[in-house]
């Protein structure tokens, strides 16, 4: 279910959002920040398990994140799915929309989430007297087109270990943009998520959870995981340490 809130419902505008500083604004001059306050006039709460929009529905909107995660994912006619990537507080949703203009993938709450919402025509409204918005527009897309690159990559020529190794480095880096510990987290993912996202099945990511749990490289219980070991974790993926 999704439950619409009007900005003026609440006090904090991008301005002022402790997500600012990995959300859209980030980067953009003070002075044209302020001007962005204009930009969000709703808020939507997503329930856990429901859609914030679906496959093929008109692109009216970018999403930025603003509490929870959120998973996308494409979906077959025979019902599979295949998940194309998790969101984190800070990150913009509904990227993959903006070049046909309707959304390729469909979005899912993976926990009850609030996003920000921001419509397109006030992006092009806005962007008369805020040029760098656009630019930052741009940055994001170039961001989101990155990531699935290392997706591919990861998933073409990384063996399973390594997939597994530079899921959890990814997902610490990410954390610790956000102010939170990159070595203490609480996945809010299943490992089923985990494997259909890394294309492994459930047992061989279970297997490689209990083997990175078994080398000192990671403490785990249930969704809780700890990395005890960040450098034998990057040398598993390939990265300098």
């Amino acid at each position: 279910m999704q439950k619409r809130i009007p900005v003026a419902a609440t006090a904090t505008h991008c301005s002022t959002c402790m997500m600012g500083h990995v959300c859209l604004p980030v980067g953009m001059p003070a002075h044209e920040v302020e001007q962005l306050d204009t930009l969000v006039k709703e808020r939507i709460r997503v329930e856990k398990g429901q859609a914030l929009y679906r496959h093929g529905e008109n692109l009216n909107a970018l999403f930025g994140l603003r509490s929870g995660s959120l998973k996308t994912l494409l979906e077959e006619a025979n019902g599979n799915q295949q998940i194309t990537g998790f969101f984190l507080p800070g990150e913009i949703v509904g990227l993959d929309g903006m070049i046909e203009g309707e959304h390729s993938s469909s979005a899912i709450a993976m926990e009850d989430s609030e996003v920000c919402v921001v419509r397109m025509q006030d992006i092009d409204e806005i962007s008369r007297y805020v040029p760098s918005l656009q630019h930052q527009i741009r940055r994001l897309m170039s961001k989101e087109i990155a990531r699935s690159h290392q997706v591919l990559l990861a998933l073409g020529s990384m063996r399973s270990e390594q997939r597994l190794a530079a899921f959890l480095s990814n997902l610490s880096q990410r954390l610790a943009i956000l102010g939170y510990s990159p070595t203490d987290f609480v996945m809010r993912m299943s490992r089923e998520e985990i494997g259909n996202y890394l294309g492994l099945t459930l047992e061989t990511i279970s297997r490689l959870f209990s083997r990175f749990a078994r080398d000192g490289v990671i403490r785990i219980s249930q969704r809780e995981v700890k990395i005890l070991d960040m450098h034998a974790l990057n040398e598993l993926v390939g990265k300098p340490c």
